[in-house]
C-alpha cells in the first residue's frame, strides 16, 4: 500500500512539474511573440510621433475672467510675462507652423475647430443652446499653455448671444487643438504639431489618449505636444480618444473627437 502511494505521489509530482515547465515555456514564448509583434508594429508605422522640446514657460499666465455678452467675448489675461500678440521667444527653434500675429487665445466651442484670437475683446457668434466652451492661452506656434489658471472650461447656456448660465466642468474632457486647417510648404508640412487639451485629468496610471492618424493607431501616455512626421500631401484625418484605466473610451462628452486638415506643396518651392 505504501509503495502504491509513493508511486502515485511520484507520478503526480512529475505531472505538475511538467505542467509548470510547459506553462513557463508557453509564457516565455508568448512574451517573445508580444515583443516581436510590438517591434514589428513599430517598424511598420507610416507616421512617427516625437515629443516637442521643452517650450518657453509662462507659469504665471492666467485667464482671470471671461464674459460673453451681445456676441462679444471679453477676457482678462495677465501674469507670467505673457502678452497677446507677441511672438514667443523660441518660435524659430520649433520648426513648425507659427502665427505671424503672435500669441493668442484658442477658443473652442464643443468639438468644433478652434478660433485664434489675438486681442482680449472680440466678436464671436455662438448659437443659442447648451455648449461646452474651452479657452486657453497659446504660444505663437499654437502650443497650449497647460499650467493651472491659463484656461477656462465651462458648460454654458447661451441665449441671444450672451451666456445666461455657466458652470465649471468637473468631469474629465479631451479637446482637439492642432493640426488644423491647411499647411503649405516644406517647413510647415515636414513636421506637424499634434496638440490637445485635457480638462480635469492628466495622463498616466492607465489613462491614455489614442490617436488614430489616417487610421493608424498611436497610444499617448504623456500630455505634451508631438511632432508628426511622414504625413502625405492632401487631406489627413486625426481622431483622438481619451481612454480609461481599462483601455476603453471614457464615457464623457465629446469623446472621441476628430479633425481633417490639409498639407500642400508650395508651388514656388517646386520651381
Amino acid at each position: 500500500m505504501r509503495t502504491f502511494i509513493f508511486i502515485l505521489l511520484s507520478l503526480s509530482f512529475g505531472f505538475f512539474s511538467c505542467q509548470q515547465a510547459s506553462d513557463a515555456a508557453n509564457s516565455v514564448k508568448k512574451g517573445a511573440e508580444q515583443l516581436g509583434n510590438a517591434a514589428s508594429d513599430a517598424s511598420t508605422k507610416k507616421y512617427t510621433l516625437t515629443p516637442f522640446a521643452k517650450s518657453k514657460e509662462f507659469l504665471g499666465a492666467r485667464i482671470n475672467s471671461m464674459s460673453y455678452e451681445g456676441g462679444n467675448f471679453t477676457f482678462d489675461v495677465s501674469g507670467g510675462g505673457y502678452e497677446l500678440g507677441q511672438q514667443t521667444s523660441d518660435a524659430d527653434q520649433k520648426n513648425c507652423a507659427n502665427s505671424g500675429k503672435g500669441q493668442h487665445i484658442h477658443l473652442i466651442v464643443d468639438d468644433k475647430p478652434y478660433a485664434a484670437k489675438y486681442s482680449p475683446k472680440f466678436e464671436y457668434d455662438i448659437p443659442d443652446g447648451e455648449h461646452y466652451l474651452l479657452a486657453f492661452l497659446s504660444r505663437s506656434y499654437h502650443e497650449s499653455i497647460k499650467s493651472g489658471g491659463a484656461s477656462v472650461v465651462q458648460r454654458v447656456l447661451v441665449q441671444d448671444k450672451s451666456i445666461k448660465k455657466g458652470e465649471d466642468v468637473k468631469s474629465p474632457m479631451l479637446f482637439y487643438s492642432r493640426p488644423k486647417g491647411t499647411y503649405v510648404g516644406s517647413k510647415a508640412t515636414k513636421k506637424v504639431m499634434l496638440d490637445f487639451f485635457l480638462a480635469n485629468t492628466g495622463l498616466g496610471n492607465g489613462i491614455k489618449v489614442k490617436a488614430s492618424i489616417n487610421g493608424e493607431t498611436h497610444i499617448i501616455d504623456t500630455w505634451q505636444p508631438y511632432y508628426i512626421e511622414g504625413l502625405p500631401m492632401g487631406e489627413n484625418t486625426i481622431e483622438l480618444t481619451l481612454l480609461g484605466k481599462q483601455g476603453n473610451p471614457m464615457n464623457i462628452p465629446l469623446n472621441p473627437v476628430s479633425r481633417t486638415f490639409t498639407l500642400k506643396a508650395d508651388e514656388l518651392e517646386a520651381k
